[in-house]
Order: C-alpha cells, then structure tokens, then sequence
C-alpha cells in the first residue's frame, strides 16, 4: 500500500511540472516579428538599441513569460502590486498577447543561443 501510494505521489509530482502548454517555436518568432520587438531589442533579441533594454535571447522562458504577463496586467490598469510592471510601451505590446502567445515567443527567445547563462 506504501508503494502504491508512493507511485501515485511521484507521478503527480511528474505530471504537475509539465508545462500547462505546449510551445510551438516558430509561432514564438511569428510573435517576436508581428509584435516588432527587434525594433527595441535587436534582431537577434541580444543586440537591444539603447543599453538600458533588457537582452531577450537565452533568457529563462519562465521568467520571460512572468515579465509579459506582468506588463499585460500593468496595462490593463491593474492596481499596482509585486506582478505588476507598469511600462506604456511593453503594456500596451503585452496586452495583445494571448497566454499561448506569450509562451511561444517566452519558449522561442529563451532557445536562442546567448551569453546569459551556461547550457547544459
């Protein structure tokens, strides 16, 4: 019964950590080009055109994902809390996203390859 209840623990331990959706790459650059990011953080999302623009390529997704969902509700005219960014122009892209859109592009930026972080 132990092992039984084991078993059923580690499997929903699994399946609680895939990703609620699947993320299809070349809609997230189809985003990434609708969207005209490159005109702020470059073509490469690595080359931004002013420095204080943040690097996009080799990003965490999960973290890319988190910062859009921010600005979309930072652009609705959420009350300001911890997940919310407030930025007009990120805003206002961030709210034409759908929640599909956002993990394509957050899934595409973060396999391009980049200085950010070490692959394994």
């Amino acid at each position: 019964m132990k092992r039984a209840i084991f078993a059923l623990t580690g499997i929903l331990v699994a399946v609680s950590a895939l990703p609620s959706q699947a993320q299809d790459l070349a809609a997230g650059k189809a985003v990434f080009d609708k969207m005209n990011c490159a005109s702020c953080h470059g073509a490469d999302a690595k080359t931004a055109v002013q420095p204080e623009y943040p690097i996009l390529a080799g990003q965490h997704a999960d973290y890319l994902a988190h910062a859009l969902k921010a600005y979309k509700r930072g652009g609705s005219s959420s009350p300001a809390t911890a997940n919310v960014r407030k930025n007009p122009i990120m805003g206002a892209f961030a709210a034409q996203m759908s929640d599909q859109d956002i993990a394509n592009v957050s899934a595409w930026l973060a396999s391009l390859p980049s200085g950010l972080g070490v692959r394994k």
